[in-house]
Formats: structure tokens, sequence, C-alpha cells
């Protein structure tokens, strides 16, 4: 017998039926000739031959499962192909789904088998967790145990339409959606000028130099005002993620937790994202927390699909320090804060970028909150900790950063921030 058979034959076990079935044929054998019952001992004969069967297969090769994600032709559903390739008689599989459901089932050696799991959440979600063994004579021999493995998937945020947003407090740039104030070209009328090297012979404008003219040869051309873009930052918090059932914070139910506040939170950046580059704004996105994903400021589909796939793969970075991660913003940017605003750090970040000149909307991700089944204790600790909230609002508010809840009412929250200020009702403050 060679080394790998050796291995193989000692990674099998006895199962205690065959030890159970070897005691009965004795004891039913024993009783038979004692009792001179031939029909006894006949009985015992199927559990001495399963025993002899069992103690004589051969030892198969060790198996081999892979699990292939496959298109997703469901919302909220993910299905995952899991296949497995043995030479045993039976594979035993333990399938853990969503980290919450777990089946047990039986297939022959080589089998596909298609598992359908239920997206909670979004985000990254281990979609599918396998264990399995080989099994021979019947289940009489417990053979090669498959080292457990599973595949995480992301499950993108779903998106609200969004139909006005603010404007960041500067215009940069010379192509976008919004007026901005240096001469070029897609906007209004701003001026008659003199011709000056650089200008454009179609841009004339022949009556205006009819009239104004004093010397042969002076031109005059209408010149419009550029379309700029703005710089837009969301910067989300990922270092809670509260459910809206208060009784399972602290837990890792998260099967009865309900919308949490990273939900929240990728669905409002998600949203964001995409209204802001259908304005033909640049958007860049960061994370609060230590070695946090970042994305660089940019426009196009192309980086609207890095910015979403970001988004979805955030998970909660688990740091409970009142550190955050300071993320360096361009001049004059407009500033999404997403976070749950139960600590200061998040505020205080808020602040110093509102003191700096940016304009600041403080975004509140924690969803509506479910208090039923709090101990007395419990709900007066929350009370406690919602009366500190809403003191950091009245600082924020204090500061003129606009605080807007993500609800079902958020574009319409947003739209109201739009219209709030002045400058975004002249398009915004311009150089």
């Amino acid at each position: 017998m060679t080394a790998g058979s050796t291995s193989r034959a000692r990674a099998w076990r006895v199962s205690p039926a065959v030890a159970f079935a070897a005691v009965g044929a004795v004891v039913t054998a024993a009783v038979g000739m004692v009792a001179s019952r031939p029909d006894v001992i006949a009985v015992g004969l199927p559990l001495a031959l399963w025993v002899v069967i069992a103690l004589t297969v051969p030892a198969p090769s060790e198996p081999t499962a892979s699990i292939v994600a496959r298109p997703d032709e469901q919302q909220g559903w993910l299905s995952d192909e899991i296949r497995v390739r043995s030479d045993a008689e039976l594979i035993e599989m333990l399938i853990t789904q969503s980290e919450r459901t777990r089946t047990r089932v039986l297939l022959p050696g080589t089998a596909g088998i298609t598992a359908a799991t239920r997206a909670l959440h979004s985000g990254p979600v281990r979609a599918v967790q396998i264990a399995a063994r080989t099994l021979a004579a019947d289940a009489g021999m417990l053979g090669v145990r498959l080292a457990p493995t599973g595949i995480t998937r992301t499950v993108h945020p779903v998106r609200t339409p969004l139909s006005a947003l603010p404007l960041a407090p500067r215009l940069t740039g010379l192509h976008g959606s919004h007026e901005g104030a240096r001469p070029g070209s897609g906007g209004d009328f701003r001026d008659v000028h003199p011709f000056a090297p650089g200008d454009e012979l179609r841009r004339v404008d022949w009556r205006a130099t009819a009239r104004a003219a004093r010397r042969p040869g002076e031109l005059f051309v209408r010149r419009t005002n550029a379309l700029s873009d703005a710089s837009v930052v969301i910067v989300m918090d990922t270092v809670d993620d509260l459910g809206a059932v208060v009784a399972t914070w602290g837990t890792d139910d998260r099967e009865r937790c309900g919308v949490t506040s990273l939900d929240q939170g990728r669905a409002a950046a998600r949203s964001l994202a995409e209204a802001t580059i259908a304005d033909g704004d640049r958007v860049s996105f960061h994370t609060l927390a230590h070695d946090g994903r970042s994305v660089r400021g940019g426009t196009g589909p192309r980086h609207l699909a890095r910015l979403v796939a970001e988004i979805s793969a955030c998970g909660r970075a688990g740091d409970d320090s009142r550190y955050r991660r300071t993320p360096v913003v361009p001049h004059g940017s407009l500033i999404y804060v997403l976070s749950t605003f139960f600590d200061g750090a998040a505020a205080e970040l808020a602040v110093r970028w509102r003191a700096s000149g940016h304009r600041v909307i403080a975004v509140d991700i924690l969803p509506e909150l479910d208090r039923t089944r709090l101990a007395a204790e419990k709900a007066l600790a929350l009370r406690v900790l919602l009366a500190e909230r809403q003191d950091m609002f009245r600082e924020l508010a204090a500061a003129g950063i606009d605080t807007v809840r993500w609800d079902a009412h958020a574009a319409s929250h947003l739209a109201v921030s739009a219209r709030s200020t002045p400058a975004q009702r002249a398009g915004g403050v311009r150089r």
C-alpha cells in the first residue's frame, strides 16, 4: 500500500452504527444458537454482512468542491451553483446560507446543486458556505472531511431617484451643467467685448460692431458664460452598523435586526453618486475608518461603476474609537457626511470642513427605530443617547450645516436643502 492510500485509509473511520450492527449480529447469533432457532440466526446475517462490507470498502479519493456565482435572476436573491466531485458513494454536505440558514443534504459522489439565498442586507454578504464529508457502505464508513469553503457576494444597495441636489460653494472647470462666471461657451449671455486674440470670428456681433466701433477694423464679439462643474465628496462613517430593532443592538442577529444604518448609508451614497454624476459633476468617495476605502474624484459611467462597486463593498469597520481618518477634499467642495452621529467624531469633522469654507450636508442614516421588547433600563439608555444626538444636530445647525434624514422623503429633503441658501438660488459662488 502506498503512502497516499495509507493516509486516505486513516482518514476513514467506522460509523457508530457499524459497531451497533456488529454487536446486534453477535447477540442475535448467540440467542439463536442457545434457543436452537435458525430463523433468529438468519435475522442477524444481514447485519453481519453489512459490517463486513463496511470494513472492507476501499478508501475513495479526497473530494473537491467549488461554488460558482450565477447571475442574479431576481432582485434581492443570490443564486450560487455548488459542484462536488468524488468517487465516494455519497457526500454529506452542510450548506449555510447568508450565515443564518443551515441545510443538510446527501448527494451522489459527483453532483451539482443550486442554492438560492435571500439577501436581507446590502454590502458584502457571505452568501453560501459548505462543509462536506464522504460516506461509503450506506454511511457505515465516514470518510474524508472537506475543508469548509464559501463565497462572499456583494449586494448592491437600492437606488433612490433624486431630482434636485445642493450645489458646491465654488464651481471649477470649463465643462459641466452649472452656469459659471468665466467666459466660455454653453452658458447665458455675458457681455459684448472688443475682439481679442483667441476669440472666434463666428462670435463677432456685427450689430454691436456697427454701433460701437470707433476705428476702422475694430470688432466686437458676443461672449457667454462657461458651463462649470462642481466637486462633491461623499464621506461615510462605517464604525456603527445599527439595526432598526433596538433589541438586537450589540448582537450578530442579522435576520431580525431589520434595515441597518449601513444599509441606509450605502443606499444614500449610491443615490447621491448617481444623481451627481448625472449632473456632470465630479464625485469622490471615502470611508472614515483606518485603511478605509477611497475613490478619487471623477465623472462618467466608468467612474460611476467604480463608485457603486466600492460603496457596495463597504462593511462595518469594527473600530469603536473616536479617531476617524480625515480624507483630503478639494477646495470649495460639497461634502455629504453619512453617519448615525452617535459619537462626536463625524460631527467634529463636519464642523471642521464647514469652517474651511466647504458646504457640508449631514445625512442621518439611522433607520426608523423599533423600540419594542426593551427593558426599562435599556429604554432609558436609548432616550439618553437620542437626546445627546439631538444636541449634536443643534450644534451642526449652529455651525451652518444642513441635516437631512435618509428615509422615504430624502429626495424632497435634499430639494429643500438645495433651495435653502441664497448662494444656491444664485447658482453658487463662482470664481
